[in-house]
């Protein structure tokens, strides 16, 4: 099937710089009142309360206020707005590691469905540095305390709350795929179009019955008149060492390095650090989201910690059909998430 016409320029609120971003904070920082604060802790209490897992959280189950209209907007925001907002205020040092997963949980289910974040079925998963080695091509880049690089989760939405701060660097970085597309079909439109291949992105270790240990999504789509992106460079870098993968020409190298540089530019991507109790959800089909590396406390109990969610969301745009390859399921709302034979649903607190 042929590629469709390409637009010159994507406008919309999507299509945002960071230097905007940077200049007009009320578009993406939200500050919880007092009585948000009780709504949440009532809440989560109660929940608590059942003795059930907290990955089992509903709506129905996490009844909320004031906040709900809120959380409403906000999932209209993430798909057809600017993409990502950052709630600030939650007092998250003076709760248990259970109540602030619960209350993580509690507010994700407003927004979707929880999915698998790993093979082994976690819905909440811990952002930290294990010490896992970062140039293996099976590590997951989160369980380090090196520099990822700008990329897209396995979701339609991915949630991060702060528990802990490291203590140098660390800081989060997000970038509209809509405004690299527009200065890449600006200034290089011949190598725009070599990211619509089916460029190979590796699994890492972590595949489906009856998949190959690669996907062949993508890093850009065009679809039912929307930009989705789909991009993680170190996993395009190492799905090479699969002989059936499609190698990489001068042309695609050329193109991914100028995606990246753009990517990494000050001006279009925007910067912030968040601080413990911030919570931060992200629309992974418009957005890139990268973190710098970090140094962390000697003490184990200060180290850098973060519980992250991936939602499916109500509502959300279709994809193609190529995204069964990591979804197997592209039915909106109820797609995402990584699952395998051994995939068993459930939220560890370690």
């Amino acid at each position: 099937m042929s590629q469709p016409a390409l637009p010159d320029i994507i406008n919309g609120p999507a299509a945002w710089t960071g230097s905007q971003m940077q200049a007009a904070p009320d578009q993406w920082l939200v500050h919880l009142s007092a009585t948000d604060i009780a709504e949440l802790e009532t809440a989560a209490t109660h929940y608590l309360s059942l003795g059930q897992d907290i990955g089992d959280i509903t709506k129905t189950d996490f009844p909320l206020d004031n906040l709900a209209h809120h959380l409403q907007a906000l999932r209209e925001k993430l798909i057809h707005g600017i993409g990502f907002e950052v709630i600030r205020g939650l007092p998250s040092d003076s709760y248990s590691q259970e109540m602030a997963a619960a209350i993580f949980c509690g507010v994700g289910a407003h927004l979707g469905s929880a999915r698998s974040q790993n093979a082994a079925g976690h819905i909440v998963g811990h952002v930290r540095n294990v010490g896992a080695n970062p140039n293996d091509p099976d590590t997951r880049i989160y369980q380090t305390s090196a520099r990822q690089s700008f990329h897209t989760d396995s979701a339609d939405v991915v949630g991060l709350l702060c528990l802990r701060e490291g203590m140098e660097g660390g800081d989060s970085l997000l970038v509209s795929a809509e405004s690299i597309y527009n200065r890449m079909k600006a200034e290089r439109p011949d190598l725009l179009e070599r990211l619509f291949d089916p460029i190979a992105t590796d699994r890492r270790g972590e595949i489906p019955d009856g998949m190959q240990p690669f996907m062949t999504i993508p890093p850009l789509s065009w679809y039912q008149g929307k930009l989705t992106v789909f991009y993680q460079r170190q996993y395009i870098n190492s799905a090479q060492r699969f002989d059936d993968a499609m190698r990489l020409t001068p042309e695609h190298i050329e193109a991914l390095d100028l995606f990246d540089s753009l990517a990494n530019d000050a001006d279009l991507h925007l910067s912030m650090r968040l601080q413990p109790g911030d919570m931060q959800f992200v629309y992974n089909h418009a957005q890139l989201h990268d973190r710098t590396a970090f140094t962390d406390w000697p003490d184990a109990d200060r180290r850098r910690h973060l519980l992250r969610l991936w939602l499916s969301i109500e509502g959300d745009r279709e994809l193609p059909e190529c995204f069964t390859q990591r979804y197997g399921s592209i039915e909106v709302g109820n797609r995402g998430g990584i699952i395998t034979s051994a995939t068993r649903l459930h939220a560890p607190l370690d």
